[in-house]
């Protein structure tokens, strides 16, 4: 994700690499909010609380885990904090559609549909589980990568995975048997 020698160079003192790394770091910091909180505005918000926070903790780090886990844990904390003090909010927006040439309507319409019926069903997930799930599937994270930005053992993500993808089957269940959007 980011290189050593920047993140040293950050803790040091050095101010352009400071700004460098934030800069490194800003998308995969709001690609995380978002796929957490599931709103515009809230993901902006809690990536700006992460990167000032990273800004003013870069000389707290420590090399005992991964840079990426450190970052991501801290976004999460931001994440799940957000949620304690607000309740979701839905947020009704315009997309426009982009189609291109080898996929028909119905295709991007279908893929539309299906990404919003598994955004849907990771909402409804608990706090914890829907953390888990967006770290593991969304960002990639390994099983230890996630307990340590969770600060969790490492049987209860696997725990937390394990319940998440059973509910995530029930409520996509009329979705995968070609049932009726509800």
């Amino acid at each position: 994700m980011v290189e050593p020698g920047l993140i040293k160079a950050a803790q040091a003192g050095d101010g352009e690499a400071l700004i460098a790394l934030l800069r490194q770091i800003e998308n995969h910091v709001y690609r995380t909010a978002y796929y957490i909180v599931n709103n515009e505005q809230d993901a902006m918000d809690a990536a700006q609380e992460a990167l000032i926070r990273i800004y003013t903790k870069i000389g707290t780090y420590e090399e005992k885990a991964q840079f990426k886990t450190w970052v991501q844990r801290i976004v999460t904390n931001i994440c799940i904090d957000k949620f304690r003090r607000n309740k979701p909010t839905v947020s009704i927006e315009e997309h426009e559609m982009v189609f291109q040439d080898q996929h028909t309507v119905e295709d991007e319409v279908m893929s539309s549909y299906t990404a919003q019926d598994i955004r849907k069903a990771i909402d409804k997930l608990p706090e914890h589980h829907r953390a888990v799930v967006v770290l593991r599937y969304l960002q990639d994270f390994s099983y230890n990568e996630i307990a340590d930005s969770l600060d969790l053992p490492l049987n209860t993500v696997k725990s937390y995975l394990f319940r998440a993808r059973q509910q995530l089957q029930t409520y996509l269940h009329d979705y995968q048997r070609g049932g009726v959007r509800g």
